[in-house]
């Protein structure tokens, strides 16, 4: 089952809570574009490989087709997150419970883009649409267990294997190309790390992308009075549309996550970026044919630690580090409270 773009846009003038769930999820994927896109590029602007206007195009045109051809070859991701939670029932009720989760985690993404942290868009989306579904539902059955749990399976499989293949990509290439001059290795690895860097942006596509347009037809679906949907296609439009307000997002207030995640955390060589991008990539590709919903923050920035320390430990920001690390942690209880009390306040007002 899918949704074209003509029964969307009648049913945005038919069903005013609609419009104003779109625009609440579009709101989402903007903020995600600034918080969780800029990882993508991170490595590749500050080694200067590529300037950050071109850098943020490529992202544009990468996620497009990350969401675009992934989808095509397999959509699971999006089936998973769509079918994690429970919103059957009243459809008016599970729209306002949704807007609220929506709103939630536009409040917590915009709290660490402000401080520069780069925390999970994902884990946020899991955690507060959850939240909302618990508050839906008046408890735990808000959740599909069976579905919820491949949301762990992916976090500790995307930043073991991150970390692994960060710290092994490095010990490789400098055993390589350790006869090499820099003059030759910096121009490969140059040309190198744009072609990793677009596969990052591409699998950022691929996973995120995915995420919010699950919850994006489920919204739709609710919409149209039709909570019970499993099963479903996603339409182009909804692609092109998502992929767009991703890089919007990223033009606007990517620098600050670039330079935590690129800068402050391990300063890099081209080698080391194209590392990273490569170990980042890999994982996100394994994790997606999987059907497994990761963080693509996650798995880039334990890509990066891996980096710094198959180099030596002490190259790389501990305190930085930690900060992020707290923000993981607090990012599933935090936004799955916010998510589960605004849903309840929503409720209650509308």
């Amino acid at each position: 089952m899918t949704v074209h773009l003509g029964e969307f846009i009648q049913s945005l003038f038919e069903v005013p809570s609609l419009l104003i769930i779109v625009i609440l999820m579009l709101g989402v994927i903007l903020v995600n574009g600034w918080t969780d896109a800029p990882n993508a590029i991170a490595t590749m602007v500050s080694t200067r490989s590529l300037s950050v206007g071109k850098s943020i195009l490529l992202a544009a045109v990468f996620n497009f087709l990350g969401v675009f051809l992934m989808t095509i070859i397999n959509a699971s991701v999006a089936g998973t997150i769509a079918n994690m939670v429970d919103f059957a029932g009243d459809t008016y009720s599970s729209i306002i419970a949704l807007s609220a989760a929506l709103f939630a985690i536009i409040l917590w993404a915009t709290a660490a883009w402000f401080f520069g942290i780069p925390t999970s868009e994902s884990h946020a989306l899991i955690a507060g649409v959850s939240g909302a579904a618990i508050a839906l539902q008046g408890g735990i059955n808000g959740i599909n267990s069976s579905e919820w749990i491949k949301v762990i399976y992916g976090l500790f499989f995307s930043t073991t294997l991150g970390f692994g293949l960060g710290y092994l990509f490095t010990k490789i290439i400098q055993v390589l190309f350790q006869g090499v001059s820099r003059q030759k290795s910096e121009k490969f690895f140059k040309n190198g790390q744009i072609g990793a860097g677009a596969g990052m942006a591409f699998m950022h596509g691929a996973q995120d992308g995915q995420k919010f347009m699950g919850i994006f037809m489920l919204a739709i679906f609710l919409g149209q009075g039709r909570g019970d949907i499993s099963d479903f296609i996603i339409p182009i439009w909804m692609m092109v549309l998502c992929s767009l307000m991703m890089a919007i997002g990223t033009s606007i207030g990517g620098y600050k996550i670039i330079k935590t995640v690129g800068i402050d955390m391990v300063k890099m060589e081209k080698y080391q970026g194209f590392s990273a991008d490569m170990a980042g990539a890999f994982s996100l590709l394994l994790s997606s044919l999987l059907g497994l919903p990761v963080s693509t923050t996650h798995t880039k920035t334990t890509a990066i630690i891996g980096v710094g320390v198959a180099n030596k430990a002490s190259s790389v920001n501990w305190s930085t580090v930690k900060e992020m690390i707290f923000a993981w942690i607090l990012t599933f209880p935090g936004c799955g409270i916010v998510g589960y009390l605004m849903a309840l306040l929503f409720m209650k007002i509308f």
